[in-house]
């Protein structure tokens, strides 16, 4: 398999694990929001937790003329935050006291510092790169 087309598969399974980890986040914000009265808050959740994926999305989308090094980096990187979110979301790292509602407020806040770190990062290292 040559180099292009590897770096073209990493991004489509990135990209179909970005999508599956939204989905799945979706169902634990909906499940843990069940109880609650306020459709309104629940779709302001659903609206936090999908940006983080949405980021994720920008992300890839930004990286298309990166260098093909830094790219399969963030892609790396893009799959193992995914996984963290999904794995947070699911409660099984949650303390008994937690409230369900601090984790779906806090996963994506640090999802997105995650974000703007990476793509900082590798823009400065494309520019290095290209020598400018």
């Amino acid at each position: 398999m040559n180099k292009i087309s590897a770096s073209s598969l990493l991004r489509t399974i990135t990209i179909i694990v970005v999508v599956i980890g939204d989905i799945i986040s979706t169902g634990f914000t909906l499940h843990a929001g069940h109880n609650n009265r306020s459709v309104f808050l629940v779709i302001l959740f659903l609206g936090w937790v999908s940006s983080s994926f949405i980021g994720l999305l920008i992300a890839c989308l930004l990286s298309r003329r990166w260098p093909a090094g830094i790219r399969k980096i963030l892609y790396i990187l893009m799959i193992l935050i995914v996984i963290c979110s999904v794995v947070g979301y699911s409660g099984i790292l949650s303390s008994a006291g937690m409230k369900p509602a601090f984790v779906f407020l806090v996963i994506p806040l640090i999802t997105w510092v995650f974000i703007a770190i990476l793509i900082r990062v590798a823009i400065s290292l494309a520019r290095k790169k290209k020598g400018l």
